[in-house]
C-alpha cells in the first residue's frame, strides 16, 4: 500500500511539473513513478510485493482485454452469418483457485468475456461449471484455455 501511494504521489508530482492535468499525463507519470520505484528496488533481495505485482496485473489486464475483443468479434461475426457456427455446451473446469474471493473473481471475469458464462461452483469448491457458446471439438481444449489463461494469470496477481 505504501508503494502504491508513493507511485500515485509521483504521478501527481509529474502532473504538477508538466501542468497538463490529463489522464494520459497521469498514466505517463504513474508509469515513470513505477519505473523509479522498480529501479530503486531492483537489486534488493526481498522486493516489495508492489514491484512484482504491477507487471503481473498488467499481463492479466492485457490477456483479459484480448479475450474480450476476441469474444466480441467472434459473437459479432456470428450474428452477421446466415448460419451461425455456435457449438454451445457446459464444461466442468477444475479449479486451482481456493478462496471464495479467488473463485468469485475468476467467475466474474469469465462471465464478462463474451460467449461464456459462469453457472455454478461445486459444493466442495473444486469445480466451476462454465457455459460456452463456442466449445472446442475437444472439451479439454476449452478447459485448458480457461485454466492456462484467465485462471493462471488471475492467481498470479491474487497470490
Amino acid at each position: 500500500m505504501k508503494y502504491l501511494l508513493m507511485n500515485i504521489f509521483l504521478a501527481f508530482i509529474w502532473l504538477s511539473l508538466t501542468q497538463k492535468f490529463r489522464l494520459d499525463e497521469f498514466a505517463f507519470g504513474y508509469l515513470a513513478g513505477y519505473l523509479v520505484i522498480w529501479f530503486t528496488h531492483r537489486n534488493t533481495p526481498s522486493k516489495p510485493k508492489y514491484v512484482t505485482i504491477v507487471p503481473k496485473a498488467a499481463s492479466f489486464a492485457s490477456l483479459f482485454v484480448k479475450e474480450v475483443v476476441k469474444g466480441s468479434l467472434r459473437v459479432g461475426l456470428d450474428i452477421l452469418r446466415s448460419k451461425p457456427q455456435i457449438r454451445p455446451g457446459i464444461v466442468a473446469v477444475p479449479l486451482d483457485a481456493r478462496t471464495d474471493f479467488e473463485i468469485a473473481t475468476l467467475a466474474s471475469f469469465i462471465t464478462l468475456t463474451p460467449g461464456t458464462t459462469s453457472l455454478a461452483v461445486s459444493d466442495d469448491r473444486t469445480v466451476l461449471y462454465v457455459y460456452n457458446v463456442y466449445l472446442s471439438e475437444n472439451e479439454q481444449d476449452t478447459i485448458d484455455e480457461i485454466k492456462n489463461g484467465l485462471e493462471k494469470k488471475l492467481l498470479e496477481v491474487l497470490r
